[in-house]
């Protein structure tokens, strides 16, 4: 069972601009494993704090752990530095929207920047799904969902779908 409740669509702490994490101290580790727990629990490969009420730069992940054994990631106030000229399309869905997947086009690569849980510095060049839900949940932290990166009429008929 999850740790947290994850937040629906149309929550308000989903449209915030979320505030850069200070001190890691022992809530924001507290909240970091709960999150991963949800994320599991979830079957999500992303999940970032506002989903889960908390204003805060904070977002997990793991890209790849229903095709291998998981590597979670911890990122505090991350920021991506760098996104390539190349685009790519996927179906992105949201644990926040269930059941709707939403065709986003994104930069096929990536480098992000980010604090790990310990405090230390990180980087990486991400490419594939893992850039995409990189991007996704940065774009969390920004107040953005999938719904808000499509054109009018696509968005209309997803919410419509949504709502049914």
């Amino acid at each position: 069972m999850p740790k947290l409740k994850i937040q629906m669509w149309p929550a308000p702490v989903l449209a915030r601009v979320c505030e850069p994490v200070g001190e890691i101290d022992a809530g924001i580790r507290t909240l970091a494993s709960d999150m991963l727990e949800t994320m599991y629990a979830a079957e999500g490969r992303g999940l970032a704090a506002p989903q889960v009420g908390h204003a805060l730069r904070l977002f997990v992940m793991d890209a790849a752990w229903k095709e291998r054994a998981p590597d979670p990631v911890i990122c505090i106030n991350p920021e991506i530095t760098w996104t390539s000229p190349e685009r790519a399309a996927h179906d992105e869905g949201c644990l926040s929207i269930p059941g709707i997947a939403a065709r986003v086009e994104r930069p096929a690569q990536i480098h992000m920047t980010w604090t790990d849980i310990d405090g230390r510095a990180q980087e990486a060049d991400l490419e594939g799904f893992a850039a995409i839900c990189a991007q996704h949940e940065v774009d969390h932290l920004d107040g953005i969902v999938t719904l808000d990166r499509l054109d009018r009429q696509t968005r209309q008929a997803l919410i419509e779908e949504y709502s049914a």
